[in-house]
């Protein structure tokens, strides 16, 4: 028998989920194959027809109840359709079932695909919308914070430490890492590594902090950096790739993708044409959610990389977001599930309905959480504020030049930097605080090396008095 086309799969299963739509009370089999025929002028075939309502069943778009032997079938509420995908699952929209229903059929039913550079090139930012009005506007309404007209990244540093811990531990979790949230705060805040853990596992954890912050560091530029996405991917594979030269390096090579028959584009110059195009067209689309779940499409999509592409996509979709002062998404809670069926939807049909439910509900949950740890968070010192950018620079200044922390000098350095005459003491004793506080975790934030930190304290841990948790040693 001839296979039948997704074109021809999916205006099936529209046929049919209309029909037994318009029958609130359900119809069985028998009543629903007259509906179609009367509807449609032909029979469908009593095989087909029971494969075309299983498959509705398991994507979540019909609900069955009954005898297995007389089953009657209604449309599945929006409960229903994730009791039907699982409890693992997010709530899916009629369009995200109808595309679940078919990326999850066999593989051996999935027809081979390639890369169609066509879906990238033909979106055109502001006309072309994967996210509709009212989802952004729903989703811009959740990640609204109190930051929105305050400089770029000042909500992503007031929640910094804890979105370290969350987007390290979950992003690491959907690439099968087995650390737990506790075990990673563990490892990024006293630098504990989990008894009977892979090196590996390890590593990717490591390498999610120092990616993020990176991210933070770039927020503030005007429009998306054009090498952060390289910058991103090198920091996440470091010592985790065959070989070293390949992070940060745009795929030259064919790779394959295990559980899919989807084949990236090999063609190096297609390659970094469609890598520059995704950064062009980011940086041109007017709505930072939008951006975001553009990159999260378009970039695992491609396959920039030899590996490590979809960790890649997950940091970088969250630099629109904490760019615009908007909660970050910190895939906490995802269901792996839902985001590789999202993900495969991509590759093999071109289709974002199944990764947008993930999305938006990934996103929900991530901004009710952030709204509690925002609240949490003492309100901003005006002060430090203002000078944010001058105390990073004195603290700077100070490691460099080995002095230990005086405030005559701190003084000096902020006048030299504008600060207003009458804010030179506030300003003198905020920059002590920071110097007092570092330490070599700390150290990425004013753009040092730990080792910098761990020099400098080391030199002057006589001279500076002594303070829980300031150059002291960590246990």
């Amino acid at each position: 028998m001839a296979r039948i086309s997704r074109t021809q799969l999916a205006a099936e299963h529209e046929r049919i989920a209309h029909l037994v739509g318009q029958h609130p009370e359900g119809l069985n089999r028998v009543a629903l194959a007259e509906a179609y025929r009367t509807a449609h002028g032909r029979a469908i075939e009593p095989r087909t027809l029971r494969r075309r309502l299983q498959e509705l069943v398991e994507g979540g778009r019909l609900a069955v109840a009954g005898p297995a032997n007389a089953p009657i079938y209604r449309a599945a509420t929006a409960d229903e359709a994730r009791t039907d995908a699982g409890a693992d699952y997010v709530p899916l929209s009629a369009a995200g079932r109808a595309t679940r229903a078919l990326i999850t059929r066999p593989t051996a039913q999935r027809p081979p695909v390639g890369y169609n550079r066509d879906m990238l090139f033909s979106y055109r930012p502001g006309t072309t919308w994967y996210l509709p009005k009212s989802l952004r506007h729903q989703l811009h309404e959740m990640g609204r914070t109190p930051d929105d007209t305050r400089p770029a990244d000042t909500f992503a540093r007031d929640v910094l430490s804890r979105l370290l811990i969350d987007l390290s531990w979950a992003s690491s979790r959907l690439e099968g890492n087995t650390y737990s949230r506790l075990d990673t705060q563990n490892l990024l805040e006293f630098g504990q590594h989990a008894e009977g853990k892979d090196a590996t596992e390890t590593q990717m954890i490591l390498n999610h902090k120092e990616a993020i912050e990176l991210l933070v560091r770039e927020v503030k530029a005007p429009v998306f950096p054009r090498m952060l996405l390289r910058g991103l991917h090198r920091t996440l594979s470091e010592n985790l790739l065959t070989d070293p030269a390949d992070e940060g390096r745009l795929r030259e090579r064919v790779v394959q993708i295990t559980g899919t028959t989807y084949t990236p584009n090999a063609i190096p110059q297609v390659i970094r044409d469609c890598h520059d195009r995704i950064i062009d067209t980011v940086g041109a689309i007017p709505d930072p959610l939008e951006q975001a779940f553009f990159l999260m499409v378009h970039v695992p999509y491609l396959q920039p990389f030899v590996d490590v592409n979809k960790r890649t996509s997950r940091l970088a979709a969250n630099w629109p977001l904490l760019h615009a002062n908007l909660s970050p998404l910190s895939f906490i809670e995802v269901p792996d599930r839902a985001y590789v069926e999202g993900t495969l939807a991509v590759y093999e049909l071109q289709r974002v309905d199944l990764l947008r439910d993930v999305f938006a509900w990934a996103y929900a949950r991530s901004c009710a959480q952030y709204r509690v740890v925002r609240e949490s968070v003492p309100q901003p010192d005006a002060l430090r504020l203002r000078y944010r950018s001058q105390l990073h620079d004195v603290v700077r200044a100070t490691v460099h030049s080995g002095e230990a922390p005086q405030a005559r000098v701190l003084r000096a350095r902020g006048a030299a930097l504008s600060v207003a005459p009458d804010d030179l003491d506030g300003f003198a004793e905020r920059a002590m605080a920071e110097l007092l506080n570092l330490h070599e975790g700390s150290a990425s934030r004013y753009q040092l090396r730990s080792s910098d930190v761990s020099d400098w304290r080391e030199r002057f841990r006589a001279d500076v008095p002594p303070r829980v948790g300031a150059l002291q040693e960590r246990p």
